[in-house]
Parts: C-alpha cells; sequence; structure tokens
C-alpha cells in the first residue's frame, strides 16, 4: 500500500503487530469520519493489518461512530451486540469505539459494555495502533487481568499539525485543513466532541495536494467543520489558500465543504470568481432556520435579512452558482410562524439541494437545556412538509438541466450494468451533479478523464445522458 505523506514514518512501538490479523471499520457520520476511517486503515496498515471487508474476517473491529443524530449511543452498543457470537467464537477478537461517541462518553463505553476493549477519541486517531500493540501484547503476556484502555483526552494547545493519509484516493478526495469549531451553535455538539478550531499550515495542505496530484486525483474537497475561517500560521485566509491551490497545484478541480454564513464575504466570492476554471461552483451554505429569532436562539450569528444579502452578494458575484443547505426543523421554540419563514427561505433563494433533519437534544449543548422543546410529531410533520416543498422545486431546477452540456468529471465504471456493446460509467459535474452516461466499449479507459455530457434526463438527485465532441 503506498500512503501519500513524504515525511518520516510514524514511529510505533511494534511495526509487526498487525501481521496475520484483520481490521474491520464501520463508519457512521459526515465526511469528516468517512475521511478519519481512511486514516485508521492507512495507520493500521503501517503497522501490517490487513483491512477486510467483514467483521466474520476482522481480528479487530472498529466502530468509528457519530453523535451528531438522537441515541447515538444507543446506536454503538446495538452494533457491539451484533459481534457477540464473534466475540463468543473467538475470545481475542478486539472491539473499539472510536468517533464522535468514542470522544464524549470515553469510560462510560467500557463501564457499560463489557464486550469494548478500547475508547478511544477523534484526537487520538494516530495512537491506534500503539493502543492495540498493548492490547495484544498484554493478551499474549498471559496476563489473566483485563486490559481494556481508553484515550480520549483533547491536545487543545498542540497545533494541528497531521498529514493526510489516503490509501485509495481514486479521482476525487477530501483534503483536511481545519478541525474542531469554535461557534458553539447551542444545537451542536461538535466544540465538545472535535475540540476547539485549528487550521493546518498552509504549506502542509499544499505538499499534501501535490502528492495527490502525483497520485492522479483530479478533484480535492478541501474539508473541515468551519472550512471559511481558515486561518494559518502565516495568516493566510481562506480565500488566500483557495487562490494560491488554484495558481500553484496542478489540481484540476476544488471544492469546500461546511462553510458558516457569517465568514462568507465578498473576497471569498470574488476568487471563487475569479479561479472558476479550478473552483467550482458549487457552494453548500447552511441557514438552519430561515427565522431571526430561532436563529439568535441558535447562536449562528446572523440574522435572515443578513443572510439573504450574502445569497444575494454570491449570485451577483457567480451568476452560474448552485447553491444547497442545511435546515432544522423543530428547533425549540419554533412555532408554525418561524417554520414558515424556513419555507419560504427555500422558495427565495431556490436551493437545489438541501439537507434537512429533526432537532435532536445533543449532550453538552444549550439547546437541549431549553425548556420549550417542540414535540416529536410536530417536528416530523413540519420535516415532511419542507420535504414535499422542496420537491416540487427541485424537480423543475433539475429540468433546466435538460439539453445542457455539461463538463463531467468520470469516477466510475459499472461493469455490472453495462449494456452489450456499451460501458456505463458515472462522475460529476462541477455543479456536484452525479451524472450517469453510457459509451462504446472502445472507451474503457475513461476514469480520471473530464468529458461533455448532453443531459438528457434530469432528477433531482441524478442526471442521466450522452457523450459529445472530445475527452479532455
Amino acid at each position: 500500500m503506498e500512503i501519500i505523506s513524504e515525511n518520516k514514518p510514524f514511529a510505533y512501538k511494534n511495526q509487526d503487530i498487525g501481521q496475520g490479523r484483520g481490521v474491520y471499520i464501520s463508519t457512521y457520520g459526515c465526511q469528516m469520519n468517512v475521511n478519519d476511517s481512511d486514516r485508521m486503515y492507512s495507520l493500521l496498515e503501517m503497522a501490517n493489518f490487513t483491512p477486510v471487508d467483514s467483521p466474520l474476517e476482522a481480528s479487530v473491529i472498529i466502530i468509528n461512530s457519530c453523535s451528531i443524530r438522537e441515541k447515538p449511543v444507543h446506536k454503538v452498543y446495538s452494533e457491539v451486540g451484533k459481534y457477540r457470537k464473534l466475540k463468543d467464537a473467538n475470545p481475542k477478537l478486539k472491539i473499539g469505539i472510536g468517533g464522535c461517541v468514542g470522544q464524549q462518553e470515553k469510560e462510560k463505553l467500557i463501564k457499560n459494555q463489557p464486550m469494548i476493549d478500547f475508547v478511544f477519541g477523534t484526537d487520538t486517531i494516530d495512537t491506534l495502533p500503539d493502543i492495540l500493540n498493548d492490547l495484544i501484547l498484554k493478551e499474549e503476556s498471559k496476563d489473566d487481568k483485563k486490559n481494556r484502555i481508553v484515550k480520549a483526552g483533547f491536545a487543545h494547545r498542540e497545533p494541528y499539525h497531521v498529514e493526510t493519509l489516503v490509501r485509495n484516493p481514486g479521482v476525487s478526495t477530501f483534503v483536511n485543513i481545519t478541525k474542531g469549531c469554535d461557534n458553539f451553535c447551542t444545537f451542536c455538539v461538535v466544540p465538545f466532541t472535535r475540540g476547539r478550531e485549528k487550521s493546518r499550515p498552509k504549506t502542509h495542505v499544499l505538499q499534501d495536494i501535490h502528492t495527490l496530484v502525483k497520485r492522479g486525483v483530479k478533484e480535492v474537497t478541501l474539508l473541515g467543520q468551519n472550512v471559511n475561517s481558515y486561518e494559518s500560521e502565516c495568516g493566510t485566509s481562506f480565500a488566500d489558500l483557495m487562490k494560491t491551490i488554484a495558481k500553484e497545484t496542478g489540481i484540476e478541480r476544488i471544492r469546500f465543504t461546511t462553510s458558516h454564513p457569517k465568514d462568507f464575504d465578498q473576497y471569498l466570492v470574488d476568487v471563487i470568481a475569479e479561479h472558476q476554471d479550478k473552483i467550482c461552483e458549487y457552494i453548500h451554505l447552511p441557514f438552519q432556520s430561515g427565522n431571526s429569532r430561532i436563529l439568535e436562539r441558535m447562536n449562528r450569528g446572523y440574522t435572515r435579512e443578513q443572510y439573504i444579502e450574502k445569497i444575494n452578494m454570491i449570485k451577483k458575484t457567480i451568476p452560474n452558482v448552485v447553491l444547497s443547505t442545511d435546515i432544522i426543523c423543530g428547533f425549540p421554540g419554533e412555532t408554525e410562524a418561524d417554520f414558515q419563514d424556513t419555507l419560504s427561505m427555500v422558495r427565495e433563494v431556490g436551493y437545489e439541494t438541501i439537507f434537512a433533519f429533526m432537532y435532536s437534544q445533543r449532550p453538552n449543548t444549550k439547546a437541549a437545556k431549553f425548556e420549550d422543546q417542540v414535540p416529536d410529531a410536530i417536528k416530523s410533520e413540519r420535516l415532511q412538509r419542507l420535504f414535499d416543498a422542496h420537491n416540487t422545486m427541485a424537480f423543475d431546477l433539475a429540468k433546466a438541466y435538460e439539453n445542457r452540456i455539461l463538463d463531467v468529471l468520470v469516477e466510475k465504471k459499472h461493469d455490472d450494468e453495462s449494456v452489450a456493446g456499451n460501458i456505463k460509467f458515472s462522475g460529476r459535474s462541477r455543479q456536484n451533479k452525479l451524472v450517469y452516461f453510457e459509451v462504446p466499449a472502445a472507451h474503457s479507459d475513461l476514469i480520471g478523464r473530464t468529458v461533455n455530457i448532453k443531459i438528457t434526463k434530469a432528477y433531482p438527485a441524478v442526471f442521466r445522458g450522452d457523450m459529445v465532441g472530445s475527452i479532455n
């Protein structure tokens, strides 16, 4: 396995501890967790563990957990319970919990579920090989005392010097630029599970992207809880970072997620517009609620009117922009009138995609203690009305793409779905649309190429089309 690091290898206590042992990682939650799981696999492969596709083949099972939804701890216990027969058949099987639940619950997990052997947090992922080394050596020493490990502290004062580790980056991959968050939205658990906000040095980010380009990556997504508050040790802003990546690296496409409206300014929009040859015109900008009173209770740092001003600024500077957003339904104290403000915001802005959820109480957050919680039945009903309202609009917006020609970066070949004489491919357009198309079998080497696709059928979630013109 090739790791993208060009620095010295990680120094583990025993580089061969994983020899003959398979590792299976079950991943829940956001793109940060997906990225973290890839990092875990990379680190463990460096210690000679072998990734496997099924827990049945594993000597180590890791649950990379998410606490953003309701009852996350119960879901962890439920999954651990599924492995009871495996543990009974193989007492040497090690089961660990990572991610946000591991960070949040720490020793409680070990105390309440005897089958769990180790717990680690979001700031201690790089210690994973050494954790397993200690567990395995303890077992091999024939010590009868049960050895269980918890490492879930935050390194608040240490710089964010973590290099990108990607096992199989493919055509498109993520590059972390920030971690944690300092906004403390009253509904959000991230500051408690990911820690305070840190930014990676600009030189480290650029080095990662240069190396990824050498490995054939065409597109990177700059990743963080709040990417546009990025500030490097030399004072580089997020807009400056994107400009430098666009001008000084060979990457073909640049995306980013997630942005906070309060940090989205004219300079950033100008940089996106100036470098549209590389920076995609797709922007995900969560508004969460369309009502200013609710936004204040959420501690979002902007009003409805200020958010709309930002949207108008973006549309004026980038006329071809495609927008998506996050929305919470049923936040404490939300009235029907407040919810109507959210519906009207969706219609006024014209989002092509929305990600909407019912509010759920999270540990340590202020909103969990608000007394005016909205009943689940009302939250559910409002969420459905929101989806119903957006679906009609989304179909109309999608239909506007029919007969248009889009630049599609080809990411995948679907051999199992190919029709005789043709090969089926899929990729994403600059507008972040998933596009399927078929070509004659002679064109079997399109992965990583950018092709022109004329859209013949467009639906909110997927487009279909035909390849036209030359291959880039």
